[in-house]
């Protein structure tokens, strides 16, 4: 455990009013399959100095498993701190091993976790838009408790200025993607504290997956992995003996002052912004001296050109511009998504669809990609084996992109978010100030679940193609309509969505593509049915799915989903058409969907 950091005049920037336990800590929630939950904080007493000398000190603190003792995490753990001469901070990372033959277990969440000095760290910062005062531990246990145990509305808090806000730590969520520093300020004396990572290679769920950063406390977090924004798809579930071994980090613990000719106080801030980008620069580090972290002359390279067919689109070839690609383990279309045992590595292609993955480690890989602008996932059929220092210049890649025929209509951009529907204003006695003025990012208000059911008091949504916009006119997301029953108590009920749109000719010997793509699901269940509302099979449903939770944790996404929808051209007649889009699953506020596009294609068509 780390009970005490000291720094320039402040004996200890940790809460030295909590347990020794309960200041900075690695954790781990693991169980046994169809057990309770355990809650690990990987306590490791033997200790060791790996190096000691003028610029570098490296210690470890181990924990081997008793493979008498089935009541413990059936896991080896090292964890390792790193100090280097000139800098202000440090390094932590983790080595965690399964050797072959452990019991099953399910892991669920590892992190790190420091609890900062309350009277000291006052002000945090995730990034340059989401910022600000915030309320103590204290001002959240004298607030009133709302929907769940993790949002509080903020009664009496001690600064004023924040009365009437609601808390809730999912509001500062992150994607993996941007998740690279985030802390906290303290005004007097003017120091921050914060969590630099440099690299998501260790992290679960590819650059998409959402996890926490800092939140009231204050506290400040490294999310190795968790379910968070995925559900129990992303446990660590090990079966049947089967061996692991990963590294998590090295990620920075950084600290910073200011001169006294400084006055701004957000110039801490910027320099930790700074710092990132050095630290980031510098990965893969050369100085952890665990056998496990490759570095850098032990990694490899791997480049290619991505380009799109979409033949209704383009005769030519499309240029795949800012697409993700990415190395994760061998697998199926799509399932980096779901993949958290093994290392990721990501980038972006250049204006010209080219791109380079760097620092590798070696392994057997997948190679997967996401484009914006297009539907689906792209996977490279071959593996790609990375050797240490190997250049592998792979083939020019083409996705085809899924299509039947020529767009009819189409609602939304293909991006996997909600972002571009429509995001209410939030209920005026539940706002957190922040995003009133961050409009980027209203998504993240608290109650949006209920507002669905105030602005469409009467009938659900009817989203008219060629006269609606998706804009103003599609609620960002699918929600349970509430109502109170006769002994005052509020209940959820499902809802049906309609899309009208014109045809001016149907080939109905012919069958037309319905492409649904999903941003988020969570409990849910979503029928599709065309022109007749009362059918008692759908014509389409995807069946029950998602255990997201993007609804209730403020997330624009979760786990993207693609449905082709087959629709025979005898379900659809001249002129105006119904779509009706019904979410089954009524139980609760949280159930739901989000779209992310929606576009109905014609019969296929000779392309020359």
């Amino acid at each position: 455990m780390v009970t005490g950091l000291q720094y320039n005049e402040i004996d200890n920037l940790l809460e030295d009013g909590n347990k020794d336990n309960d200041r900075g800590y690695w954790d781990i929630v693991w169980n046994k399959p169809g057990e309770k939950n355990i809650i690990d904080k990987l306590y490791a007493t033997n200790f060791n100095v790996i190096m000691e000398d003028e610029n570098q000190v490296e210690l470890s603190f181990t924990r081997t498993w008793d493979t008498l003792d089935s009541s413990k995490l059936s896991m080896n753990i090292d964890k390792r701190f790193i100090i280097l001469r000139g800098i202000s901070g440090f390094y932590c990372y983790g080595i965690l091993e399964r050797l072959e033959g452990w019991p099953d277990t399910d892991v669920f969440q590892g992190r790190i976790v420091f609890k900062l000095k309350e009277n000291l760290f006052q002000y945090m910062a995730v990034s340059d838009e989401r910022q600000r005062i915030m309320p103590t531990a204290h001002d959240r246990e004298m607030g009133q408790p709302l929907d769940y145990k993790e949002a509080v509305l903020l009664t009496n808090p001690t600064n004023s200025f924040i009365k009437g806000e609601v808390d809730d730590k999912y509001q500062y969520s992150c994607d993996n993607k941007e998740n690279r520093v985030h802390g906290w300020i303290s005004q007097t004396p003017r120091t921050g504290f914060w969590m630099i990572t440099p690299s998501d290679e260790f992290r679960t769920g590819g650059p998409a997956k959402q996890d926490l950063t800092s939140h009231t406390g204050p506290i400040n977090l490294n999310m190795f992995f968790s379910t968070h924004y995925a559900g129990e798809v992303l446990a660590m579930k090990f079966r049947d003996g089967e061996p692991w071994r990963k590294v998590f980090g090295p990620v920075f613990v950084y600290i910073n002052s200011l001169s006294p000719d400084v006055q701004d106080t957000l110039t801490l801030w910027a320099d930790a912004k700074e710092q990132m980008f050095i630290e980031t620069e510098n990965w893969p580090y050369t100085f952890p001296l665990s056998e496990d972290f490759a570095r850098p002359d032990q990694r490899g390279v791997v480049s290619s050109r991505l380009l799109v067919r979409d033949s209704y689109v383009s005769e030519s070839l499309i240029i795949a511009n800012s697409a993700f690609v990415g190395l994760a383990a061998p697998g199926e279309v799509g399932s980096w998504q779901l993949e958290n045992k093994a290392y990721q590595f990501w980038t972006q292609t250049d204006s010209e669809g080219y791109f380079l993955i760097k620092n590798v480690i070696p392994g057997n890989y997948s190679l997967y990609a996401w484009i914006p602008g297009y539907v689906g996932d792209y996977m490279y059929d071959p593996f790609i084996i990375v050797t240490p220092g190997s250049s592998e210049r792979v083939e020019t890649l083409i996705y085809d992109a899924p299509r039947n025929g020529p767009t009819l209509w189409e609602i939304g951009i293909p991006d996997r978010t909600a972002a571009e529907f429509f995001i209410p204003d939030a209920q005026p006695r539940l706002l957190n100030q922040l995003y009133v003025a961050n409009q980027q990012e209203r998504f993240r208000q608290y109650g949006l679940w209920d507002r669905y059911t105030e602005i469409y008091t009467d009938d659900d949504l009817v989203f008219t193609v060629g006269s609606s916009s998706y804009q103003t006119d599609w609620f960002f997301a699918h929600l349970n309509r509430y109502f109170y029953n006769d002994d005052g108590n509020k209940t959820y009920a499902p809802t049906t969505w309609q899309v009208l749109f014109d045809l001016e000719d149907v080939d109905q010997s012919s069958n037309y593509t319905l492409q649904l793509a999903l941003a988020s699901a969570h409990e849910a269940e979503l029928q599709v049915r065309f022109n007749d509302p009362e059918t008692d099979a759908p014509h389409y449903t995807t069946g029950l799915i998602g255990k997201d939770n993007a609804i209730a944790r403020h997330g624009i996404h979760g786990i993207y989903r693609l449905y082709t929808i087959n629709v025979p051209g005898s379900l659809l007649g001249i002129g105006t058409n119904v779509m009706y889009l019904k979410q089954t699953r009524g139980d609760g506020p949280f159930r739901g969907i989000m779209y992310d596009y929606i576009r109905l294609e014609g019969p296929p068509e000779e392309i020359y």
